[in-house]
């Protein structure tokens, strides 16, 4: 059987059940924090000490997670012979990772640092300050390698690579309400792709099919009737 080409985006759903919060619920991250104070550029620069503690906390939250069953589903399913997968994911923990997939991540990660001088990359500290130094140019001008609202995600000339000619687009756990990633059903749905929505509940009518539900049950459920 030719294998079937499948693009898969994850949102923050999907690591909800390994106890890390959601955005964009009632209570959801973005309740108990102004975007405008901890997630830009702007924010950095008028306070870096404020978002160095708000990533600390994250990085410290997400090193204490641990993958969950759609977490393993989904590496199940990339690693299966039967499809080629595209694994593309919002969240910045690693918890794909951990289960043994290999996502590419367009809003950056947290257990990595980024020196705003020199773009140079390392492992982060689980602890980040403003006078955290850069290993190679030396400046205090480290910052998690995350994407905030207004930069640019990684992974773009990739992941549309991945979408001109899907078999299958499935959105997983994620809100439908951040772009680029919010437009990535109709770009697939245009290049002749089934599109499927796995979520507590739907987000969109632009989804040919939704399986609605807690992603620890739905995911694997999904997988198993792609994965013989």
């Amino acid at each position: 059987m030719k294998p079937v080409r499948i693009v898969v985006l994850t949102g923050a759903g999907v690591s909800a059940e390994s106890g890390l919060g959601t955005f964009r619920d009632r209570d959801g991250l973005w309740s108990r924090y102004a975007i405008e104070d901890v997630a830009t550029p702007d924010a950095y620069a008028r306070d870096p000490a404020l978002v160095h503690d708000f990533y600390n906390m994250r990085r410290r939250e997400a090193a204490q997670a641990r993958s969950n069953a759609a977490h393993h589903a989904l590496a199940r399913l990339q690693q299966s012979t039967q499809h080629e997968v595209t694994l593309v994911t919002q969240n910045v923990d690693a918890l794909h990772e951990a289960a043994g997939a290999t996502p590419l991540h367009m809003h950056g990660q947290l257990d990595q640092a980024l020196c705003a001088a020199c773009a140079h990359r390392w492992p982060a500290p689980m602890e980040m300050s403003p006078e955290t130094p850069c290993p190679s140019c030396g400046g205090a001008t480290a910052r998690p390698d995350v994407v905030w609202f207004g930069e640019m995600p990684y992974a773009l000339d990739a992941i549309d690579a991945a979408l001109t000619s899907p078999d299958l687009f499935a959105a997983i756990g994620t809100s439908g309400q951040v772009y680029p990633a919010a437009g990535f059903v109709d770009v697939a749905a245009a290049s002749g792709a089934e599109t499927i929505e796995l979520n507590l509940e739907p987000t969109s009518t632009r989804f040919d099919d939704h399986r609605l539900g807690r992603a620890t049950e739905v995911v694997p459920a999904w997988v198993g009737s792609l994965v013989q």
